[in-house]
């Protein structure tokens, strides 16, 4: 099984303030249709990176509440095709009732949280309740922030691409998964964690993002004690890192960061 490529090289006119124009020519993140099924069950096409897709597949079964942990899978097939990549991901037999109840409440098929759900109650549900355990210092968030970059070669190449860090207790990043969207990087970070068998150990998620609830409830469903983003949540996203005991750290930037009490 192989990834497709996640750059391509794109050329452009440089226009300058003087009017002085030029042909240039650069790298740009390259954004490929992901089908996902289940079991024969088309369930979703995501616009990613074509990069760690089988990590994807993982996180995102698990944000989708799909599964529990990773032996619930029994296989993932990547297909390229035509104009993008068919992610097919087998589920143990005891699983497919979850899929089939949730294709009922899809009326389209989006990499979005809420769109697609017929129904209102499917947008909010309840959310479980983390395992807070202590936080971590914030000076170990500090350098986190301070060596994400060097973790992020698809952004270096491009400067148009997400990131989502496994951080350590004391601040070591363990684990990056990069990504033209935000939600699939943290899913791919996820699905790395499943695969692997890593937990969080005391250490935190950041997200190299705005903290839109989605990705609030991603941590939350992967028991993620704290997550840190770069920018700043939406108000849905408190409400819900509240409910699920998630502690929440936003607009993290190397001279301060926002605490949610």
């Amino acid at each position: 099984m192989a990834d497709g490529p996640s750059v391509r090289r794109q050329s452009f006119r440089r226009v300058s303030p003087t009017g002085a124009v030029e042909p240039v020519e650069r790298p740009v993140a390259d954004e490929t249709p992901v089908a996902i099924d289940y079991n024969g069950l088309g369930y979703a096409v995501l616009m990613a990176s074509a990069a760690d897709l089988e990590d994807l597949a993982y996180g995102f079964s698990r944000a989708e509440r799909l599964i529990d942990d990773a032996g619930q899978i029994v296989d993932v097939d990547l297909h390229r095709a035509e104009r993008g990549m068919l992610l097919r991901i087998t589920l143990a037999d005891e699983r497919l009732a979850l899929v089939t109840e949730r294709v009922r409440h899809r009326v389209s098929d989006s990499s979005c949280g809420l769109c697609g759900i017929e129904n209102l109650e499917q947008a909010l549900r309840p959310l479980p309740r983390v395992d807070p355990g202590q936080p971590p210092a914030d000076a170990a968030i500090f350098a986190a922030l301070s060596g994400l970059s060097a973790h992020q070669p698809l952004n270096a190449a491009t400067g148009g691409v997400h990131a989502a860090a496994l951080c350590g207790r004391d601040g070591a990043i363990r684990l990056v998964r990069e990504d033209v969207g935000r939600h699939n990087a943290f899913d791919k970070l996820i699905g790395a964690m499943l695969r692997r068998g890593l937990d969080w150990n005391g250490g935190f998620a950041l997200l190299s993002s705005r903290c839109s609830y989605e990705l609030v409830e991603k941590a939350a469903l992967a028991n993620c004690p704290t997550l840190v983003t770069v920018s700043a949540p939406t108000g849905l996203a408190v409400d819900r890192a509240r409910e699920a005991g998630l502690r929440l750290v936003a607009l993290a930037r190397p001279d301060a960061m926002l605490v949610v009490p």
